[in-house]
């Protein structure tokens, strides 16, 4: 198959391509019409109870900056209060990721934002659990499945910690700082990650759930990894695999305490990698952001990938070119294409790889090794031997459906 101007695979072939999504927020993610059906059962107020009004006022196609991006969470994270409302956004999400070939996710959320009276951790945990399972059990039980034409839908969840918290959203967080009022901010949010990665790992050990990871979310600029430096201890210790958004909103010094202090496996986004000018602390800013471009290369620390929302929430981003993401292809970097948020962002993952094979004239080579980065530097829910079974698999299924497209490495 030979490139031109234009986007050089069909829509046909990236849909039917197996996928994943290792950066996907479960609060982003909602359908419309369930966020308008759920608000309604629970008496909560939307700036507008229909689709369109909602896509006009608050999930747009493109948003001032990240203040304006993030206010959409004010809607959607209070109607997951209860764990029929968990339960059923989870399932969804994993039907809407399915149906467009993405086969596997790793679903993020920080729990504690959830909390209510008689609705703690564990119970969260389950309640998205089970929405995802219902649909890995449906799937499975598919002819194609069961054929062994279409590996199974595997999924993982990974829990977040966040970097700070106004307590605006759930009671756990108004206790918790009328408990440690004394005590300095960093050492609140230390306290509420730690308390986090303790349960977080209890759930998993006591319940056999696929809690797969353990995450750093929030405001980035102001505050550091190191913070939540014990938390992240305490997960490695236990066999957590971590990733850590950074270099989003901040420079390439954050990802790098993300690797260094909080030891991340994985980084989310890390769009500002080679932003020399965001570099604060060090004689030479171009040297620093080439040794730590090739740290990350070398380690293969695998970089989940926005391009949509970066673009969204970066004013300098204005075309798709100007993401750095063509620049970490070249460079040879682990990465994997993401969603963020379906809603908020109104993408999906065929469409962040149809834009990306689109400006950066992406090579059947270099998709291979993107979708197959995905499944390989995943945080797999099973043991190793049944992750390189699993990855075959994918391999297998991506080849023949690029036979059947044509489209030659």
């Amino acid at each position: 198959m030979t490139h031109s101007t234009e986007i050089p695979y069909s829509k046909e072939f990236l849909e039917a391509l197996p996928k994943t999504d290792l950066h996907v927020h479960l609060d982003g993610s909602l359908r419309l019409s369930t966020l308008i059906e759920l608000a309604e059962e629970q008496n909560l107020k939307l700036p507008s109870y229909t689709s369109e009004g909602l896509r006009e006022l608050v999930f747009k196609d493109s948003y001032r900056d990240l203040p304006d991006y993030l206010h959409g969470f004010a809607y959607t994270s209070p109607v997951l209060s209860t764990p029929e409302a968990l339960e059923r956004v989870a399932f969804e999400l994993a039907e809407d990721s399915l149906a467009e070939g993405v086969l596997y996710v790793e679903v993020r959320f920080a729990p504690q934002l959830h909390v209510r009276p008689g609705l703690e951790i564990p119970q969260i945990i389950e309640a998205v659990d089970r929405g995802f399972d219902r649909v890995r059990r449906r799937h499975e039980a598919s002819e194609a499945v069961t054929s062994g034409a279409v590996p199974p839908f595997r999924y993982g969840i990974i829990a977040c910690a966040m970097r700070m918290f106004t307590g605006g959203f759930a009671p756990y967080y108004k206790n918790l700082l009328a408990a440690l009022g004394h005590f300095p901010a960093q050492e609140v949010y230390g306290v509420a990650s730690m308390a986090l990665a303790r349960s977080v790992v209890e759930v998993r050990d006591r319940s056999g759930l696929p809690l797969v990871g353990f995450d750093l979310a929030g405001a980035e600029a102001g505050n550091p990894p190191q913070n939540h430096e014990a938390a992240f201890v305490y997960a490695k210790r236990h066999f957590l695999k971590t990733t850590v958004h950074a270099g989003e909103a901040y420079g390439p010094e954050s990802m790098f305490q993300a690797i260094t202090r909080l030891n991340a496996d994985r980084i989310g986004h890390g769009t500002h990698l080679y932003s020399s000018n965001l570099v604060t602390d060090q004689g030479d800013p171009e040297q620093y952001v080439r040794q730590l471009a090739e740290y990350v290369a070398d380690r293969r620390i695998t970089l989940e990938v926005c391009i949509t929302s970066n673009m969204q929430t970066m004013p300098e981003l204005r075309q798709v070119e100007d993401h750095p993401f063509g620049r970490m292809v070249r460079d040879k970097l682990s990465v994997t294409l993401c969603t963020d948020n379906r809603l908020i962002s109104r993408t999906s993952v065929t469409q962040e790889i149809s834009q990306a094979c689109q400006a950066f004239k992406i090579s059947p080579t270099e998709l291979r090794n993107l979708i197959i980065y995905g499944f390989k530097r995943s945080f797999y829910p099973g043991t190793y031997g049944e992750k390189r079974a699993y990855v075959r698999q994918i391999i297998n299924l991506y080849d023949r459906v690029a036979a059947e497209h044509q489209v030659e490495r």
